[in-house]
């Protein structure tokens, strides 16, 4: 089997066989299989799910990472490798990102005495509920490594075609919660009552003023409510209402901030119409940072390897990556995918020419960041 289509059939297989996060044990089998058939050894950090493999000796170390987990989707695409576990999919493409890494671990491998170093390869469970870096790092896979890559998958973008930029990329990611709780009564009486749902309603709307009239419209903030649950009935008022939802922004100071100014509204807004509102707050990654030079690096990388670059601006998205890059300099590159559907989209249908092609600039991308780093190493230092 020639290169590319053993990255199809390694892509086919993981999508037909999809696993939500920190439930991946198929997976990790199979990758770790596919890695041993390679030669490519693999280092145990005693993670419960998930892959860390490596080639090459000696220093530098620099590392590579894909994610494994697919997500709660039912997969709408009538397909050979359609999933056969119900209600899981990758709809986010991560089956796309494995084989790319793992096509990028057999280039290595075939010229492993030729290295200029080291290369670590972190295939990492948990990605989708933003746990999966944390607990790479807490494992100490990270340790010594100077310099960590990672891509995404674009499906609004063309073939061929890689984006990055340096600094602020994607956005944090902080869920939210809310629980209003008023006093139930018939829908024919709601004199009697406290309508959670009006309240709700009030709450949803008024929240939609904090990116709209409290930040700069410079500014990149977003608040949406995803989720409204409450009630059983057509003509009864619910005792409770509760609303979920995320926000989103890359100024740390807004994010800071958000939190207290969303509390201090919800309470409001319920107290205004008798009810009680309170806000539960999960945060989720950072800011997605990319390291200046290292994004201008990913970028010549790209020419040199046949992309089409194009400028891009900071992206609403969040990637747990962003983790990694907290304490490590690197990058994060996005690469066109073009499926009609988007991510998470139970129509997502990326197109697999984008395998091949990724594979050998994450392989290329590894070597030129080890001379790069070598060579910096022995820059002679100026007193």
């Amino acid at each position: 089997m020639d290169f590319e289509q053993q990255l199809i059939a390694w892509r086919r297989e993981l999508h037909q066989h999809p696993e939500l996060s920190d439930r991946e044990f198929a997976t990790t089998a199979r990758i770790r299989q596919w890695l041993q058939q390679e030669n490519v050894r693999e280092i145990d950090f005693g993670l419960k799910t998930g892959v860390v493999a490596e080639m090459g000796s000696g220093e530098p170390l620099i590392a590579l990472r894909a994610d494994i987990d697919a997500l709660p989707v039912e997969e709408a695409v009538s397909s050979s490798f359609k999933s056969v576990n119900t209600g899981v999919m990758h709809a986010c493409g991560h089956d796309l990102h494995t084989s790319v890494m793992l096509g990028a671990a057999r280039l290595l491998k075939a010229k492993e005495q030729s290295l200029p170093g080291r290369v670590r390869i972190l295939f990492q469970p948990a990605e989708e509920i933003f746990t999966g870096a944390k607990q790479v790092l807490a494992a100490g896979a990270l340790k010594g490594v100077q310099a960590i890559f990672g891509m995404h998958n674009a499906p609004d973008t063309p073939l061929g075609t890689l984006r990055t930029r340096g600094g602020a990329f994607y956005a944090n990611v902080d869920r939210f919660t809310i629980q209003v709780t008023g006093k139930g009564a018939h829908a024919a009486r709601p004199q009697e009552g406290i309508d959670t749902i009006v309240t709700a309603s009030a709450i949803v709307t008024a929240l939609q003023t904090l990116p709209s009239r409290t930040y700069s419209s410079l500014e990149s903030v977003v608040v949406s409510v995803t989720r409204i649950s409450g009630g059983n009935t057509w003509n009864v008022l619910p005792q409770s209402v509760e609303l979920e939802g995320t926000v989103r922004t890359h100024n740390d100071a807004i994010r800071q901030h958000i939190q207290p100014q969303m509390r201090q509204l919800i309470a409001g807004v319920a107290a205004s119409m008798g009810a009680e509102a309170e806000l539960i707050w999960q945060a989720g990654p950072p800011v997605l940072n990319n390291t200046p030079e290292w994004a201008e690096f990913c970028l010549q990388a790209a020419v040199e390897s046949g992309y089409h670059v194009e400028p891009i601006g900071p992206q609403m998205g969040g990637e747990d990556f962003a983790f990694y890059l907290q304490q490590i300099p690197g990058a994060f590159v996005s690469i066109g995918s073009a499926s009609h559907y988007g991510l998470h989209h139970p129509g997502f249908a990326p197109d697999e020419a984008i395998l091949a092609p990724a594979a050998h600039y994450f392989s290329g991308l590894a070597v030129r960041a080890l001379e790069k780093v070598s060579a910096s190493e022995r820059q002679p230092v100026t007193v």
